[in-house]
């Protein structure tokens, strides 16, 4: 798979990298007696790591579907960035805790011009590995990517704070290793924390980009058959596959036959343009009788005074049964919901005796 050997050959070149400084930072750190570098070097290995995890990740989530998971391993992508912040928080601690103890401590460090300048390429080198990453996992969907890439930039910062204080112990005899390696753990931390609650939040499943859901029942409402789409739910299997499903609304007298091609013809065009596979229920629009209507607007009128709903969809009045049917979007921010339909339910018994009326209570998916 194309996305897959382009993660890995990315990955690879993260652990070289990384490795490559993080030998360079220890000897720096050893020379020199810096605390700061050598937690720096500290830093490097455990992104060299990071980035083997995120290979690991990205070869068990390309193995095929099978009985037990239907659905494809993509999702073992999100739980392998979770074990890259995991490493990264654990790197964070021990490099703080050694921090602490340097401040409580304290012990001159030694560099020379020549130290500088490793720290210096240092620097560029992570500038340069963070932008590739960050553009690679753009571009590949990639949490995992974006993340290393992220973490890479804010190594370039962190090693040009260990330079300064570097500058500093050399050229003015300020001994401030503690302090910045303590400054160094809070920037791992911190980082760590933000890749951690974004693989929570894509393991637990959030809600789809408004933009993206958009341009799906935009293309969806395209056909002129189709006089609405509602309901449109959404779930992730991996960066890169998508399951869901949508209602569209389409006239009474539209045949099985016309809504079957026109079925398939929506869900084909959904998946060629944005790789979602879409199943598609059916509303039924009534096309007669201005009575209906009448009754649509009152109740628009109800529910008006309610600002927990959102939206009304599939109403639907079947004279036979006497039944009027429609679902209220409600908005998660309401406490009760159910409430509010009972209330609705009551009002309109009362005042439409001869109509029997089924609401369903739904709720806010996408946008």
């Amino acid at each position: 798979m194309p996305r897959m050997r382009a993660i890995i050959r990315t990955s690879v070149l993260g652990i070289a990298v990384n490795l490559g400084l993080a030998a360079l930072k220890a000897v720096v750190g050893f020379l020199s007696a810096s605390i700061a570098v050598t937690m720096d070097a500290l830093n490097n290995l455990s992104d060299a790591l990071s980035s083997a995890v995120t290979v690991a990740g990205i070869l068990l989530a390309g193995r095929a579907p099978d009985k037990e998971h239907p659905y494809g391993h993509g999702r073992v992508e999100y739980v392998s960035a979770l074990a890259v912040a995991v490493l990264i928080l654990l790197a964070g601690v021990s490099s703080l805790w050694e921090s602490l103890q340097k401040i409580l401590a304290p012990a001159p460090a030694h560099y020379t011009p020549a130290m500088m300048a490793l720290l210096g390429v240092g620097v560029a080198a992570k500038l340069l590995l963070g932008r590739h990453v960050r553009q690679k996992g753009r571009e590949l969907h990639s949490d995992s990517l974006r993340a290393s890439g992220t973490d890479a930039l804010f190594d370039a910062a962190i090693t040009s704070a260990t330079l300064a204080g570097a500058f500093a112990s050399w050229r003015f005899g300020i001994s401030i290793e503690g302090f910045l390696g303590a400054a160094i753990s809070v920037i791992i931390l911190r980082a760590g924390l933000g890749i951690l609650l974004e693989s929570y939040n894509n393991i637990i499943g959030v809600r789809a980009d408004a933009a993206f859901t958009n341009d799906i029942k935009q293309t969806v409402c395209a056909y002129p058959e189709v006089l609405g789409a509602y309901d449109l739910i959404l779930n992730q299997y991996g960066p890169e596959k998508w399951i869901g499903s949508i209602h569209i609304e389409v006239a009474d007298d539209l045949t099985a036959k016309a809504i079957h091609a026109l079925s398939r013809r929506i869900s084909g065009e959904v998946f060629t343009n944005f790789g979602v596979v879409l199943t598609i229920g059916i509303y039924a629009a009534n096309t007669g009788t201005g009575e209906y209507a009448a009754i649509k607007r009152r109740i628009l009128e109800l529910i008006a005074g309610y600002p927990g709903i959102l939206q009304l969809h599939g109403y639907y009045v079947d004279s036979e049964a006497h039944l009027i049917s429609f679902d209220l979007v409600f908005d998660f921010a309401e406490k009760d919901p159910a409430a509010i339909r009972a209330a609705i339910l009551a009002r309109l018994t009362a005042e439409y005796p001869a109509w029997r009326f089924a609401i369903v209570q739904d709720q806010d998916f996408s946008d």
